[in-house]
């Protein structure tokens, strides 16, 4: 079977971690993945969790070679609205040299690719010129609950001196681009309580609160007309962005005309003194990810809810803490509810910020790869995303992160449409040669 047969065949999976029904398909991927890493010879085992399980594959490891840690997941978001799919989300599509499916470029596209690099390396030679251990998750898309735990059970396993990550994407086709720095996350739920029924709004309007009020009201406390965050603290701490930085990503082109052209939105709203992708990859930000509450049919319905709700989640940049961020955002809505509703709230998944030097030994070993791989220079880059476990692994194993990035600005992750260029794809594979090349002692 060909690097590509395999990638469509792994995107026929529709491994959707947060959707209970999809649990045996997100199953039967795991299993085809362990099928597929041991006929390419690898000592490869699937661990349960409480969750969906972890893959973690080698070759033989020999001393005096430096060992590397390659990381990917196989799980995939929802597909809603699916409407909106110019295709089925779970049949791969080639349309003008793009995969067209859910997952293809967050993250099988760059797993496979990898995968694939390392078929051909050890058909090739009969050996990889490290150590390497592969991990594979099942549930990234969701905050990655079991992944440290199971990194703490099996430290000694996983020891590794660097890790290896394409979950990241591309400034731009075909220029080569290592991101060194991702924000963090911290999420929350706020649900607003009123009246223990829905209330007719003629006979109790004005004499009892209305929690979607309430909460329109509490959402509107989080920022100033200029979008900063007004909740006391939330900037304690953050890492100022250096020089080297501001001036080499104002290189990279007209970021702001990039991201009206990506999203559609009419003007952009960012932080006074910082450019769009300074406010993009470096400073914090909060979220309003959902709101809702009341009647939501055609027509009135002249009601009062009983409760409304709003869903918060927090990008995070060095060196603020999530939980402490989680901890002032409550201390700040409940400080500006009203007595005359309750508030009920549930903190949710977090994952830290993470930074490294681009600059370092590992640093310049990714960059060469990617030189090899794209040609031209290599932009260097921190990303507005959260992989929460790149934390994780710097905690628990002590190790740094390479993270290599191999999607397109418009690849749609997440979206419907999603899509992974084929040529992306070829590249990820000699990406893989190249960076495995590159860190052997």
């Amino acid at each position: 079977m060909s690097a590509l047969e395999d990638l469509l065949t792994c995107l026929r999976f529709a491994s959707v971690s947060t959707d209970s029904k999809h649990n045996p398909d997100t199953r039967a991927c795991a299993e085809w993945l362990v099928t597929k890493l041991s006929s390419m010879g690898l000592t490869t085992q699937l661990h349960e969790t409480p969750g969906h399980p972890v893959i973690v594959a080698k070759n033989k490891h020999l001393p005096g070679r430096r060992t590397v840690l390659l990381y990917g997941h196989y799980d995939v978001q929802p597909v809603e609205p699916i409407a909106e799919w110019l295709s089925p989300p779970f049949e791969p599509i080639i349309r003008d040299g793009r995969i067209y499916c859910r997952g293809a470029t967050d993250n099988k596209g760059q797993l496979i690719a990898h995968v694939s690099g390392l078929a051909e390396t050890l058909s090739e030679h009969g050996d990889l010129p490290v150590n390497l251990t592969l991990l594979f998750e099942g549930e990234e898309e969701i905050g990655s609950p079991n992944l440290k735990p199971f990194l703490e059970a099996h430290r000694e396993e996983l020891a590794c001196d660097l890790v290896a990550i394409s979950d990241t994407g591309m400034v731009g086709e075909g220029i080569g681009t290592f991101t060194y720095g991702l924000r963090g996350i911290a999420c929350m739920e706020v649900k607003v309580h009123g009246p223990s029924i829905d209330l007719h709004s003629g006979i109790f309007g004005g004499a009892v609160a209305n929690p979607a009020t309430v909460a329109a009201r509490l959402v509107a406390t989080l920022h100033d007309a200029e979008g900063r965050v007004l909740i006391p603290g939330f900037y304690d701490g953050v890492l100022p962005l250096q020089d080297w930085e501001r001036s080499s990503w104002a290189g990279l082109g007209d970021g702001a005309a990039e991201t009206l052209a990506l999203t559609g939105a009419p003007a952009l709203f960012n932080e006074p003194g910082y450019t769009e992708r300074e406010c993009r990859w470096a400073r914090p930000t909060a979220e309003v990810n959902g709101i809702g509450g009341g009647y939501q049919g055609e027509g009135s319905k002249t009601v009062i809810p009983r409760v409304a709700f709003f869903k918060l989640s927090f990008r995070l940049v060095p060196d603020q803490n999530p939980q402490r961020i989680l901890e002032l955002a409550e201390a700040h809505l409940r400080a500006h509810a009203p007595d005359t509703v309750r508030i009920e709230i549930e903190r949710g998944h977090t994952g830290s910020a993470y930074l490294t030097d681009p600059h370092s030994s590992y640093g310049q070993a990714a960059q060469r790869a990617l030189q090899a791989t794209f040609g031209g220079s290599v932009a260097l880059i921190r990303e507005g995303g959260s992989i929460p476990i790149v934390q994780a692994f710097k905690d628990v194993l002590g190790a740094d992160t390479l993270l290599l990035g191999l999607a397109l600005p418009d690849c749609q992750a997440h979206a419907p449409n999603e899509n992974f260029p084929i040529a992306n794809f070829e590249a990820g594979i000699r990406l893989n040669q190249a960076l495995l090349r590159e860190l052997a002692l």
